[in-house]
């Protein structure tokens, strides 16, 4: 066994239900012959390949941030493919895992837009608990290369959640980072909601227009113009992706 775990039981339902207001979206999606035949893939996939994050992690940022509890959405493209990088969350890594350059570049934007100190880690699991969905366009990749799994079915889950989302009647800021996120931005109405596109945050693309962006400090502004409590973008010193 090398992908940490057999992900889908008999029936092809995730091994860590979602139990919170979720469960309604998920479960329908769930019963869609397309998650059925994803399902199908990834079980033969975990068990052949190293695939990341670990099956019960696959779905750890809608656990984190509750359908009702959602104010901002970051979306990313896909998990990192670097050994135990990702965990569940978009842009985030555990303590203890060295950051990325694509954190590092969040980071120092977050530095320059609200003058937030740069942690030593980059676990961002406090924004998930106050309502910032951490989410990618696609949910897992396989050790050691990028976008293994586009195109293997989440981009017709991860619409859904979108979707779901874009129905809301409460106002969300959508942050968009790199091509395959703002692909998402066709579902969202921006009568609305927020949208904010950028390119992504890697060293390749960060100095064409991710720097100087300031998606931080426009969301909290949004969220305030719409009596919406704002977000604390500051990451404590001492985080974990608690259970």
């Amino acid at each position: 066994m090398k992908g940490g775990g057999i992900p889908i039981n008999s029936s092809l339902t995730p091994i860590l239900p979602i139990t919170n207001d979720w469960s309604t979206i998920v479960g329908h999606e769930s019963q869609q012959p397309y998650f059925h035949e994803l399902m199908r893939k990834l079980e033969a996939i975990y068990v052949e390949r190293k695939v990341n994050p670990t099956a019960d992690r696959i779905f750890r940022a809608l656990e984190l941030t509750p359908y009702a509890d959602v104010k901002v959405v970051i979306l990313g493209q896909d998990p990192y493919h670097g050994p135990g990088q990702a965990h569940g969350l978009s842009f985030s890594v555990l303590p203890g895992v060295k950051l990325p350059p694509s954190l590092r570049n969040i980071y120092k934007e977050l530095q320059e837009d609200i003058g937030c100190e740069v942690p030593a880690h980059g676990c961002l699991a406090h924004w998930a608990k106050q309502g910032v969905l951490l989410l990618n366009s696609v949910l897992t990749v396989e050790e050691g290369q990028a976008n293994a799994h586009r195109k293997l079915g989440w981009e017709t889950f991860t619409d859904k959640l979108v979707s779901a989302l874009n129905n809301r009647e409460q106002p969300i800021a959508f942050i968009l980072w790199g091509r395959q996120a703002q692909e998402k931005g066709r579902i969202i109405d921006r009568a609305r909601h927020l949208v904010i596109e950028e390119v992504h945050p890697s060293p390749l693309s960060a100095y064409a227009g991710f720097f100087g962006s300031k998606p931080f400090s426009k969301c909290n502004a949004f969220l305030r113009d719409n009596g919406i409590s704002e977000i604390d973008w500051t990451i404590p010193e001492h985080e974990g992706d608690e259970r």
